[in-house]
């Protein structure tokens, strides 16, 4: 028998191997090993309900929903039902910025004042120098989160103008364009770039020029805006223990930053876009997005760095614009999350396999979206099944530990305080209006022998504050699904304070720790103060 030569042999052998990886792939994990895993998840993790969303080679491998819209209704959650997907909006709000980039109304790389005069940072040089690439890649020198307040808890009466005049007195943590710290406050100003220049507001921008062409007829830049809620999540979480639903964060000058409101069946059709190098439409024939836009998107712009080992062979993390970026077994991986309270999500995409993963939820476990995400990535890269369920309860479960010996221990200090009498006397000089030159008045009042902490701008942050040792009190907010609680820290003369969370589990959108309270009103104050919320 005469034997093939070398080159037709290792031809052939290609040939075979490149229809197998094909044939794996394709069905590299079932719907039904899906259904299972989301299930096993969603028990795990106490989640009420989950859409999921697999894009291969252009279709849709899967898509269904998991579970109930709501603890209250017991209404199931189908492929169409919608959910806010939090910082998953910022990849939107970058390619809004990227559209007006091929149409030549602004540059990447302009300053932010050319088109917004009045923007000002913690010093002159940042300020100039600022650029719109800068609002979109979390290194700006400010801390993670900086600002947060102003838009967590929602209920506030900040405004943009207000966010613009305010951002000068947030202090740097580190040199301009050297670090990596996420800033949501950035992005709505990213936002407020696109009204300025294109006249209407962001909102409106990306729904007319990005969601509407793809057919996302459902979703919209915010909860507010939704035409039919009809098929809508409700948002839960833990509260002392119970799951239980949870009022829903709603905050409109805040979407371009973490607004939308879409569903695993339209979050697929602007995925499918990204991977087909901005094609869509019946046989691919319209443009939404170049190629050049994607690309620059999904280029490393702030090193992220990464330490450690990792399931998937990572060695290289950074954020692009709008998306953060991974090597993944030997492939770019483009990803992002989100988190709303009593809701979070995580768009995966591996373009060099043209797969596409999306996970909503109505609970706040980061745990549950990762197990999914993870599960059946490693399917379709051929990877050894490792139980991710597993891993992550037990990775939940330390963190969780170690949190709750932190609170714990300073409640148990609160507690053998609480009858102290003399204490109770002396709260008298712990009261006073004290101010922050960005997050504005508070008020601590006496109200039945016992202290209160009360923002003026922001209402919900409001609860009773409880003696814990020295200067220190630890402040209880009376909406216990924030799961914040703060240490409040007196300066030695009680003129001024200073606050930091209790908890390290404590999100980092409440960043009390950037706060610097001064004392602008006398002491003794015993009559609960009025709040204002526009």
């Amino acid at each position: 028998m005469k034997m093939p030569t070398p080159a037709k042999y290792l031809f052939a052998v290609l040939i075979l191997l490149t229809s197998s990886i094909a044939a794996v792939s394709a069905q590299a994990i079932t719907s039904q090993e899906i259904d299972n895993l989301v299930e096993r998840t969603m028990q795990t993790f106490q989640v009420p309900g989950v859409a999921v969303a697999v894009v291969k080679d252009g279709k849709v491998a899967h898509m269904k929903g998991y579970g109930v819209r709501s603890l209250n209704s017991a209404q199931k959650i189908d492929e169409n039902t919608l959910f806010g997907v939090a910082s998953n909006s910022k990849a939107f709000t970058a390619a809004s910025i990227g559209l007006l980039v091929e149409e030549g109304k602004l540059s990447w790389d302009d300053k932010v004042v050319k088109h917004i005069p009045e923007f000002r940072l913690y010093n002159d040089y940042v300020t100039e120098e600022f650029t719109i690439r800068d609002l979109l890649t979390h290194r700006s020198g400010l801390g993670l989160g900086a600002g947060d307040l102003m838009i967590f808890p929602d209920g506030n009466d900040f405004t943009v103008k207000d966010l613009l005049q305010n951002m000068q007195h947030l202090r740097s943590v580190s040199a301009f364009r050297t670090k990596y710290d996420n800033d949501n406050l950035l992005y709505i100003i990213a936002g407020e770039v696109v009204a300025r220049v294109t006249g209407t507001s962001w909102s409106d921008f990306t729904e007319k020029r990005i969601m509407h062409p793809l057919g996302m007829t459902r979703s919209a830049a915010s909860f507010d805006r939704l035409t039919d809620t009809t098929n809508t999540i409700d948002a839960h979480a833990l509260v002392e223990g119970k799951l239980q639903v949870i009022d829903r964060y709603e905050l409109p000058f805040a979407a371009a930053a973490g607004g939308i409101y879409t569903s695993v069946n339209d979050l697929s059709k602007w995925i499918m876009m990204l991977m087909n190098n901005g094609k869509y439409g019946d046989n691919n024939q319209k443009q939404l997005l170049s190629e050049n836009i994607i690309q620059e998107q999904w280029t490393p712009q702030t090193i992220i760095p990464f330490r450690g080992t990792s399931s998937f062979n990572t060695h290289f993390t950074a954020y692009g614009l709008g998306w953060f970026l991974a090597d993944t077994k030997g492939y770019k991986e483009v990803n992002h999350t989100g988190g709303l309270p009593g809701m979070v999500t995580q768009v995966t995409l591996l373009p060099e396999l043209n797969l596409g993963i999306i996970v909503l939820t109505n609970q706040q476990s980061g745990e549950a979206f990762r197990t999914v995400t993870n599960t059946i990535k490693q399917a379709y890269l051929g990877m050894e099944a490792k139980d991710w369920v597993e891993h992550f309860r037990e990775r939940e479960a330390q963190y969780k530990a170690e949190a709750k010996t932190i609170t714990d221990k300073t409640w148990q200090e609160i507690d053998a305080k609480l009858k102290d009498k003399k204490l109770k006397a002396a709260l008298k000089d712990y009261t006073g209006t004290f101010e922050d030159k960005w997050f504005g008045q508070v008020d601590i009042y006496r109200k039945k022998n016992k202290l209160w902490f009360q923002s003026k701008r922001s209402p919900k942050l409001s609860g009773e504050m409880l003696y814990y040792k020295d200067n220190m009190f630890v402040v209880k907010w009376t909406d216990r699904s924030m799961d914040a609680d703060a240490f409040v820290m007196y300066s030695p003369d009680q003129e001024g304070i200073t606050m930091k969370a209790v908890s390290p589990l404590t999100d980092f959108s409440y960043d009390f720790h950037d706060l610097d309270f001064h004392r602008v009103l006398e002491k003794q104050r015993t009559t609960q103060p009025t709040t204002k919320n526009r």
